[in-house]
Order: structure tokens, then C-alpha cells, then sequence
């Protein structure tokens, strides 16, 4: 899936499907990152993507705050 394709479907998504979406990169990082330790993780490029993916879902979820927290203004 491309960037473009990922953000606008990300973008759609409400914030407790976010929350999800969340959680599940977490999991998925802190597998990586065992398989790493122990020397097993075949594609360490795999890594870098799911942090992206983290860092991805935690920028929405803060736009979608902030902009709750100004129509409330």
C-alpha cells in the first residue's frame, strides 16, 4: 500500500478505530523488535515502517483532538 493510499485511510477512520489501529502497530513493533534481539528478524527494514505507521496514527489522533477542542472553543 503507498503512503497516499495509507493516510487517506487513516484519515477516515473514527479515533477509537484509531486507538485500534494503535495498539495493533505496538504489538506488532514490540514482536520486531524481539525478533531482533534474539537475532531472528529476516527484514529490518519492517521496523522503521511500523514506527512510521505509529507516528502516522499519533499525528491524526492529535489533529482530530485539536480540532475537537476548537469547535468546543
Amino acid at each position: 500500500m503507498k503512503k497516499t493510499e495509507t493516510k487517506k485511510s487513516l484519515a477516515g477512520k473514527s479515533p477509537a478505530d484509531l486507538q485500534k489501529e494503535l495498539e495493533a502497530l505496538l504489538r506488532e513493533q514490540f514482536g520486531l523488535r524481539m525478533q531482533a534481539a534474539t537475532q531472528q528478524l529476516q527484514d529490518t527494514s519492517k521496523l522503521q515502517t511500523v514506527r512510521r505507521g505509529i507516528a502516522r496514527v499519533r499525528t491524526l489522533m492529535g489533529q482530530q483532538k485539536s480540532q475537537v477542542r476548537g469547535q468546543q472553543a
